[in-house]
């Protein structure tokens, strides 16, 4: 339990740091866009949509690497490591255009839930990469953590590209 004390303690700095620069930065409305899609937050729900999906299939290869499912064969833990940086590396223009443009928005229980799951993942995250690399720590860690990042994308997909599509519908 004490190798977890330093990552858990990172991870939570991060989220309290990313909550904080949105709550006390002046949203700039200034977004990322993409060439093809109509606006800032097409190009952001999509993006987040992808995540979802890459995501999926890292509880899907994790389950597998648990002997959870019976899928087997030396390609589980490549797909299992590239789906994962797939899913993070799209989250962060997703993360920047909250962040940057929006900030840790509050004026609805949505948003304030958002706001809240967004800072969580990437803490939950940065806590997870952390407890990667140590050594002897109890079979439940990992599966643990996982499931945490795993739940607050999820979440955080919910309460923004699953809420978008339901009140706009699919847009590009």
């Amino acid at each position: 339990m004490a190798k977890l004390i330093v990552p858990l303690a990172i991870g939570a700095g991060v989220a309290v740091v990313l909550g904080t620069y949105g709550k006390l930065h002046t949203p700039t409305g200034i977004a990322v866009s993409v060439a093809g899609f109509s606006g800032p937050l097409q190009v952001k729900v999509w993006l987040a949509t992808m995540a979802i999906v890459f995501a999926v299939v890292q509880l899907v290869t994790a389950l597998a690497m648990w002997g959870k499912l019976p899928l087997r064969g030396s390609w589980v833990s490549p797909v299992h490591r590239w789906s994962g940086r797939i899913a993070f590396l799209l989250t962060l223009p997703v993360v920047v255009h909250c962040l940057y443009a929006l900030g840790f928005a509050d004026y609805s229980l949505r948003t304030l839930l958002h706001s809240i799951l967004g800072c969580l993942f990437f803490g939950a995250f940065t806590t997870k990469m952390l407890v990667l690399t140590k050594n002897g720590l109890a079979g439940w860690v990992l599966p643990v953590f996982g499931g945490v990042v795993f739940a607050a994308l999820v979440g955080v997909w919910a309460t923004s590209a699953a809420w978008f599509f339901s009140t706009s519908g699919l847009q590009f």
